[in-house]
């Protein structure tokens, strides 16, 4: 009997977030992380995100759905925007967490985790980069992943996206450019 995989997903999820509202889709997280379990082997599923007291209802509904939460303080910045800068977070969580897993999924479009990138695949312990387009996708990010890097809108991967993503917006893309019909 094959070993089982145990990979662990390391989640910027302001990241993901912002990316995922600039294609004009809503993430289905509880969908998503069945997707990070089936497609990845994934075991645990890490969202590093910046806590702000309004949003408990949202927290509570990401664990729910399987993820382990992270909290970073937040705080304005010069412009008022709530900042929760959570890279270090996630560079650190991943690297301690090395020898507890076999490969880590990293999601996120930041050029930030270059380093990290970088390291897990000279290790052997990159699975793989999700982004969510490759033109939002940092260029280092890109250069680094080596071709281990997946882009949630890329086409190549339309019934995942289709799997854990809800939106009339792309569905009317897929629609418009006669590529629903190929899905089914």
């Amino acid at each position: 009997m094959p070993e089982k995989p145990n990979n662990y997903t390391f989640i910027d999820s302001q990241n993901l977030n912002l990316g995922i509202q600039k294609l004009g889709w809503k993430l289905d997280y509880k969908k998503f992380r069945v997707y990070l379990r089936e497609k990845y082997g994934v075991e645990k599923a890490y969202m590093f995100i910046g806590f702000v007291g309004l949003n408990q209802k949202l927290y509570d509904k990401l664990e729910e759905a399987g993820f382990i939460l992270k909290f970073k303080p937040t705080i304005p910045d010069a412009d008022g925007k709530i900042k929760g800068n959570v890279d270090a977070d996630l560079v650190l969580q991943a690297l301690v967490d090395i020898n507890q897993y076999n490969q880590a999924i990293i999601v996120s479009s930041d050029g930030d985790f270059y380093s990290l990138v970088q390291h897990l695949y000279q290790n052997g312990k990159l699975k793989v980069v999700m982004s969510s387009d490759e033109t939002n996708c940092s260029t280092l990010l890109k250069q680094t992943a080596k071709g281990k890097i997946n882009f949630i809108n890329n086409l190549k991967y339309k019934k995942d996206v289709i799997k854990f993503f809800t939106s009339s917006p792309a569905l009317q893309y897929l629609k418009a450019t006669d590529r629903f019909a190929s899905l089914f």
